[in-house]
């Protein structure tokens, strides 16, 4: 009996042991460390869109430039106090998340919807809502179309493998309009078949509405309908089990938003930084120890703005008032301006 009693003491010590080995594989496995293999690489891996004008685009040498594109600029700003230790990795629709779940790219920040299938099929993280943006439809002017409800019978062309695919379906099957569908992998060819005619509507994000119009030989003799038939929550993807990395991307935006209802510029840092209001201290470093909580410097937030500007600063710049696109604010307007962009408080 007591040799008995011996042996099952010892298999469940053993199960015990073989639980333990196998739950440190699975962390040593998804413990992914990507701070630590930034650092030492130094410069951040960032997936963009292979080309769209205000949001990620490069000019002949090679330069990104876009509200996307500055979005990892921040990050790396928090870092490593140098928004340039970038390098961009252009990708399409259809191997993005692939590319991300390999390590390709450090993050994803390239016009990507949140969705609960996105998360739980591919085992990634969208820490928080950079755009929020809804699909709408492009014409030609000369259509005369007001309105989305009228497209019966048009020829709609798509990206496939996108959430613009499902929910060009959807609209059309519970408004009983008939269509026929275009669906083409890659961005650049929906935008050809559209301009040479093989469609007469073309469907996407409204934010992409206003960048592909732009590319279009005459921009203005194409309109956007003011249809917007679904929410399209854009934000930047890491890996799950990854949350060290997380936290400092979603922080990243989180301190971008926070420093302009605060009224803290890239031209006005250096005043904030002498504040005595206990708000903007936390913020800018210069009270608390909120970036050594994320691995990051006192001054990561501070770091952001001076190197990039605040959320108003990125948003004008490349896609509002103070770009080509010019794309209302709407509901990217901060919460105390009438839109729903809202920060949790750094504390």
């Amino acid at each position: 009996m007591i040799k008995r009693t011996f042996l099952s003491g010892l298999a469940i010590g053993l199960v015990a042991a073989a639980i333990v080995a196998a739950a440190a594989i699975t962390y040593e496995r998804y413990d992914t460390k990507t701070l630590k293999r930034t650092i030492r690489r130094d410069a951040v891996l960032c997936g963009v869109n292979t080309g769209l004008p205000g949001f990620s685009t490069p000019d002949a040498q090679g330069n990104w430039t876009g509200f996307d594109v500055d979005f990892c600029r921040a990050v790396a700003a928090a870092i490593f106090d140098d928004a340039k230790k970038v390098t961009f990795v252009p990708l399409d629709a259809s191997d993005r998340f692939k590319e991300l779940q390999s390590r390709k790219v450090d993050i994803l920040s390239r016009n990507s919807t949140w969705s609960m299938s996105r998360e739980t099929s591919y085992e990634l993280y969208f820490p928080a809502v950079s755009y929020y943006d809804g699909q709408g439809f492009m014409v030609p002017r000369g259509r005369n179309i007001d309105s989305a409800l009228d497209l019966d019978g048009s020829r709609v062309c798509v990206q496939d493998g996108t959430t613009t695919a499902l929910n060009l379906s959807d609209y059309f099957r519970i408004n009983n309009i008939k269509y026929t569908e275009q669906k083409f992998g890659r961005l650049d060819d929906v935008i050809k078949a559209y301009a040479s005619g093989q469609c007469d509507t073309l469907t996407a994000d409204a934010s992409q509405l206003y960048a592909l119009r732009m590319t279009l030989g005459k921009p203005d003799d194409n309109v956007i309908l003011p249809d917007i038939i679904s929410k399209e929550p854009l934000a930047p993807v890491v890996r799950q089990r990854d949350d060290d990395w997380m936290m400092i991307v979603k922080w990243t935006l989180y301190a971008m938003i926070n420093a302009e209802e605060l009224g803290i510029t890239s031209a006005n840092i250096d005043e904030a930084l002498k504040s005595k209001k206990p708000d903007v201290m936390r913020l800018v470093g210069t009270e608390g120890a909120y970036g050594e909580q994320l691995g990051l410097s006192k001054d990561w937030a501070a770091r952001i703005i001076r190197r990039v500007g605040n959320y108003g600063e990125v948003y004008e710049r490349n896609i509002g008032a103070g770009s080509r696109l010019r794309i209302p604010r709407g509901l990217n307007q901060l919460w105390s301006a009438g839109g729903i962009q809202y920060a949790p408080p750094i504390r």
